[in-house]
């Protein structure tokens, strides 16, 4: 029993560690398109900072979380926040057609988690 409770925790710990990996690749996203193509110092620095932190997460939360998994809920998470922020904040356009299709991405990434919970597995 304390073999799967430190299991649960350990892989409860590797999601949060994915989830912040992808707010970090949304604020990488973000920070590079505010560089203007790295003319902007204090965009650049910032994209670099988020750079070196998602891939920090997202190399720690694959220690637990199988590669493939990991990496489309990184990069889902990573597509949907940029582009769900980047119009908001940049006055980025999202059409509809972009909306569903995000919808999708973010339906699929539920299903994933879904999939690596323990209950399936069993």
């Amino acid at each position: 029993m304390t073999a799967t409770l430190e299991k649960n925790t350990s892989n409860g710990r590797a999601w949060i560690m994915l989830l912040l990996a992808g707010g970090f690749e949304i604020g990488y996203a973000l920070s590079v398109g505010g560089s203007q193509a790295f003319t902007v110092p204090s965009w650049s620095i910032a994209a670099f900072g988020f750079f070196l932190l998602t891939l920090y997460f997202l190399s720690a939360a694959l220690r637990t979380i199988d590669v493939g998994i990991g990496y489309a809920v990184w990069a889902g998470t990573g597509s949907v926040g940029a582009a769900v922020l980047g119009s908001i904040l940049l006055d980025q356009p999202l059409t509809l057609v972009q909306t569903f299709w995000l919808a999708v991405i973010i339906a699929g990434v539920v299903w994933l988690k879904l999939a690596d919970s323990a209950k399936l597995q069993a």
